[in-house]
């Protein structure tokens, strides 16, 4: 085994997750297909990396509902490298992402924690 390719994250609806993650966060786009079954394959990822990628899953009953936005607890679960630190907490505050701090200068990095549009919460870090 290699690399984790997907990594699943429950959604309300297809097209505002594609919307944010693209927009806001400036993903690409790498997959779309409709299922026949009233469910789509989405898969978005950071552009420009082969690395992995969220495959962006419509809740379809209750309890998946229930994990929308929680799916660690309220912990941060995801971390987006970047190799622009300001630059990029600029476009994606002007994009309306919602930050939960100021910028943090740490040993390991600068950093940054952020809410997607459900509440899951994202560091944005830009490595020492």
């Amino acid at each position: 085994m290699s690399h984790i390719a997907l990594i699943t994250l429950v959604v309300r609806e297809y097209d505002e997750a594609i919307a944010f993650y693209t927009d806001a966060l400036g993903f690409e786009l790498v997959e779309d297909t409709d299922r026949g079954d009233g469910s789509r394959w989405v898969v978005v990822r950071p552009r420009g990396t082969g690395t992995a990628s969220l495959l962006l899953a419509r809740a379809k009953n209750d309890a998946e509902r229930a994990s929308v936005g929680a799916q660690t607890g309220g912990r941060v679960g995801f971390f987006l490298h970047t190799e622009d630190f300001a630059t990029d907490h600029a476009r994606m505050t002007a994009a309306g992402v919602r930050f939960l701090e100021e910028p943090r200068h740490e040993v390991y990095g600068s950093v940054a924690v952020f809410q997607d549009l459900y509440g899951n919460r994202w560091d944005l870090l830009q490595p020492a």
